[in-house]
């Protein structure tokens, strides 16, 4: 069900996934180019820190066939925030 913002409709479930997938991997390669280009100091750190959040493993046991996923990170710093931002900002602008 889509609602009227202001002439807009509200994205769907499957664009938002895909901005925050890409905006992931786009903030990853920034990072990585900002561990490489910057020199040692306090911006650096705060640029390239990362937190990170794990979930599992998770087995599943059916007799017949058993699965483990997992462990499954959630790895997030600012570059990160930042590519997910720049990639939401430019497929708005695309419609």
């Amino acid at each position: 069900m889509s609602m009227d913002f202001g002439g807009r409709r509200r994205p769907s479930a499957k664009r938002v996934g895909l901005i925050l997938a890409g905006g992931m991997l786009l903030g990853s390669l920034l990072t990585e180019l900002a561990a490489l280009a910057l020199p040692a100091s306090a911006a650096r750190e705060f640029f390239i820190t990362t937190v990170a959040a794990s979930l599992g493993p998770l087995t599943v046991d059916l007799l017949v066939i058993a699965v483990t996923l997992g462990p499954l990170v959630l790895r997030l710093n600012i570059l990160s925030v930042v590519g997910i931002l720049l990639l939401a900002w430019f497929s708005r602008s695309l419609l």
